[in-house]
C-alpha cells in the first residue's frame, strides 16, 4: 500500500503543477487578447491636421506709382559741366577728364 500512496501522491503533484502552469498560460493569453481587443476598438488616433501657410507671391508686387523719369540729357550735361569745371580748376588732369567723360557718355 505504501507504493500505491506514493504513486497517487506523485500523480497529484504532477497534475497540480500541470494545472497551475496551464492556468498561468491561459491568463497570460487572455491578457494579450484583451489588450489586442482594446487596441482594436479604441478611439482611432488621427494625425493632427497640417497647418498651411498662406501662399507667397511668386513675383514682387509692382509699385502703385512710377517715379518720374529724370531727364538723362540734362543730367549728362550737368555732369560734363562739373567735370569741365574740375578740369579747369586743375583738380582733374586732361586724362582723368577724358576717362570720366567716357563713363558719363557710356562709352
Amino acid at each position: 500500500m505504501p507504493g500505491l500512496l506514493r504513486g497517487m501522491a506523485r500523480t497529484a503533484v504532477v497534475a497540480g503543477t500541470a494545472t497551475a502552469v496551464s492556468n498561468r498560460v491561459s491568463r497570460r493569453q487572455a491578457n494579450r487578447w484583451a489588450q489586442n481587443d482594446q487596441a482594436q476598438y479604441a478611439e482611432p488616433q488621427y494625425a493632427p491636421q497640417p497647418q498651411y501657410a498662406e501662399p507667397q507671391p511668386q513675383y514682387a508686387p509692382q509699385p502703385q506709382y512710377a517715379a518720374p523719369a529724370a531727364e538723362p540729357q540734362e543730367d549728362m550735361y550737368e555732369q560734363l559741366a562739373k567735370l569741365g569745371d574740375l578740369r579747369d580748376k586743375g583738380i582733374l588732369t586732361d586724362a582723368e577728364f577724358e576717362v570720366q567723360k567716357a563713363r558719363v557718355l557710356g562709352r
